[in-house]
């Protein structure tokens, strides 16, 4: 059975990163588990299993589907520490774009990613323009590599993780207890951000922004290296006609069936 918390207050606060406490699983607390270790390749790094650590819920889906609000809320209902796996890949496009680097360079990236300490406090990781730097860098095999290790390690901790992302089920946590795929229609998707951007006073076109998210869906599903893929065990949640509220509850619905 997975633990519940007794208030959802307790932990809504846990956003991005979202573990309140840094954890090594050597059970020392001087490191903090998003710290890198060497991961020489997209399947490197050492497996959670068997039976050392707590439940592993993995959220994937396209941009926009929902997953990361889901994520946060499937994290505080259970107590869990909870990464936003896409955040990485956008410190690294700011790392590269601070440094005065383009986005495309595949050297100067990978370099960004391997020494990448990610602040997530940083309100400009939220910019929409770092969107699509980020989405060019996580195409990058050499990107994908550094990161998948610190992943790895943050899932690993006691008492276990909820992670979103696009290829947690299938690469970086193949072994979670739940695994859902989180999509929606592109047309809801882009209403949904353009809502978003509106409400903080961002001037956004639908019709240009559908045309993102479609670029961005044809970009993660058709690189070579952990592209965006359902994983086979995956149950597959549609919130193209929900509310969040309704998708959270169909969300644990599913987390309780496995």
């Amino acid at each position: 059975m997975i633990r519940r918390t007794n208030s959802f207050d307790e932990h809504i606060s846990i956003v991005g990163l979202a573990t309140t406490r840094p954890i090594r699983l050597d059970g020392t607390n001087d490191s903090h588990p998003l710290s890198h270790s060497p991961s020489p390749s997209i399947g490197g790094g050492a497996p959670c299993r068997p039976g050392n650590i707590g439940v592993i819920i993995a959220i994937d889906g396209p941009a926009a589907s929902g997953k990361g609000t889901l994520g946060r809320l499937i994290a505080a209902h259970y107590g869990l520490p909870h990464l936003d796996t896409g955040l990485l890949y956008r410190a690294v496009a700011l790392s590269l774009l601070d440094a005065g680097e383009r986005p495309d360079d595949i050297a100067a990236a990978t370099a960004a990613a391997q020494a990448l300490v990610p602040d997530f406090a940083d309100a400009r990781l939220r910019d929409r323009q770092l969107g699509e730097a980020a989405s060019i860098v996580a195409a990058m095999p050499g990107v994908r590599a550094a990161l998948v290790d610190m992943q790895r390690r943050f899932a690993c901790q006691p008492e276990g993780a909820v992670l979103d992302g696009r290829d947690i089920g299938t690469v970086i946590c193949p072994e979670a207890d739940a695994k859902l795929f989180v999509t929606a229609t592109p047309e809801e998707r882009a209403r949904r951000r353009v809502a978003e951007l509106r409400a903080r006073g961002e001037n956004v076109d639908l019709d240009a922004m559908l045309d993102d998210i479609r670029k961005r869906d044809e970009r993660d599903g058709s690189r070579t290296i952990a592209p965006l893929r359902r994983a086979p065990d995956a149950r597959l949640l549609d919130t193209t006609e929900l509310d969040i509220e309704a998708a959270f509850r169909a969300a644990l619905r599913i987390i309780e069936s496995v």
